[in-house]
């Protein structure tokens, strides 16, 4: 039996042999994005200032998975402009520990919480359950929940609202089981989104049609990037109320809806 040939290893790229983007290409990219493009090098390695920029931003996006919500003093700054309409509920998951290892939990409501909803929806006839959940950044909550909340409720006046519901280590599908406990026709989950190395404080807005446990992401609606550096406070109202409105019409939300987001008023902007 013949011996098989010995592969040669390919000689190490040298740094000079590296594709780079020209300077002046590179200088016009980062004003369009705040993306890492064309990041400098020393030799093999990034410079001394990307990596440091890189590793601040990887420890932002660590705190922000791990950080608490303060649910007592958030729910109450929110019942200022609620009417003092707001509950506050817990996950399934006892703690931040459990919430990131256990999804499933971060799903379902623990059972003081049933009981306290189940109480709070006796009265029945809601249209919209609005929920505040923490998700995987408490920071996002804390910053952008409540300037989105102000520009949000005066376009839902003509709306029978449920009591707003704030809920720490909550994921997206817990408002499923908390429109179904308040008998609401409609869900919109405010959370905060995975934390990205530019944007550990992004919001998201999801909208679950007649919500019940054991819907799916395909049958809801999303508005992702919220914050000031994504899309403002008043552009993501004014879709958030115009998509409520159409799926309110058509009866449905997810896959099945997709409103045209035509100009919505001037407070979009051009």
């Amino acid at each position: 039996m013949s011996r098989p040939e010995k592969r040669q290893r390919q000689p190490l790229r040298r740094s000079s042999d590296l594709p780079q983007l020209p300077p002046e290409l590179a200088a016009r990219l980062r004003l369009l994005t705040p993306a890492r493009v064309g990041l400098g090098r020393s030799g093999v390695s990034l410079e001394t200032r990307e990596l440091l920029d890189f590793s601040r931003c990887h420890a932002m996006a660590r705190d922000a998975v791990h950080a608490r919500l303060e649910t007592a003093s958030l729910a109450a700054a929110l019942g200022a402009i609620a009417g003092g309409n707001v509950l506050r509920a817990h996950s399934a998951a006892a703690d931040r520990a459990t919430y990131l290892q256990r999804p499933d939990l971060g799903r379902l409501l623990d059972e003081p919480s049933r009981k306290l909803l189940a109480e709070a929806g006796q009265v029945g006839g809601y249209e919209l359950s609005l929920v505040v959940a923490d998700g995987l950044s408490a920071l996002a909550v804390e910053r952008h929940a409540m300037p989105l909340l102000t520009e949000l409720l005066p376009r839902l006046r003509d709306w029978k609202l449920a009591p707003l519901c704030v809920v720490e280590q909550g994921r997206v599908a817990i408002g499923d089981e908390i429109g179904e406990k308040l008998g609401a026709q409609m869900a919109v989950v405010l959370i905060g989104e995975r934390p990205g190395l530019r944007s550990p404080h992004s919001l998201g807005a999801y909208i679950t049609w007649e919500p019940r446990r054991g819907r799916t992401d395909a049958e809801r609606n999303c508005i992702s990037n919220i914050r000031p550096e994504g899309l403002s406070y008043a552009q993501a109202a004014a879709e958030l109320a115009f998509i409520l409105m159409e799926a309110r019409r058509l009866k449905l939300t997810g896959v099945n809806l997709k409103p045209e987001m035509r100009q919505l008023g001037s407070a979009t902007g051009p």
